[in-house]
């Protein structure tokens, strides 16, 4: 579960999740739904190998959506489904998705950057939660 918050005049994102991995793929799926419309309209055409580095859980996630963000500006690749792995060393994921195409993808933010404000990665009853502002 996922959803979008609003925050002075930046957006924050907030995902649960059973577990740390899906928590992180989840959270990868509400940095989509907050730069396009329709999401679910984003195909599973290509795979892209992400591996990065760190033991702090935080730092991990802001680095994860830094990442994805950074894909999309440079490659301009928007991404819709994570098989992902976090351990105590860092990550890896296999990320899932498509080039961005104006004529299907309706951009509904412009994400400008993953801050540190407010960012929350901690275990709760039944599983995890994690929060990020975004600068829009």
């Amino acid at each position: 579960m996922h959803e979008l918050f609003e925050h002075t005049a930046d957006l924050g994102l907030r995902a649960t999740a059973p577990t740390l991995p899906l928590l992180f793929a989840e959270m990868a799926k509400c940095l989509l739904s907050a730069m396009v419309e329709e999401p679910d309209g984003v195909r599973p055409a290509q795979n892209v190998q992400l591996e990065l580095s760190g033991s702090d859980r935080e730092f991990l996630l802001f680095d994860w959506l830094k990442e994805l963000l950074l894909r999309f500006e440079t490659d301009h690749m928007l991404f819709a489904a994570f098989d992902v792995t976090v351990t105590a060393d860092g990550l890896t994921a296999t990320a899932t998705g498509e080039p961005y195409n104006p004529e299907r993808h309706t951009l509904a933010h412009e994400v400008k950057a993953i801050t540190y404000h407010e960012l929350k990665v901690a275990e709760h009853a039944g599983g995890w939660l994690a929060e990020v502002i975004v600068d829009i």
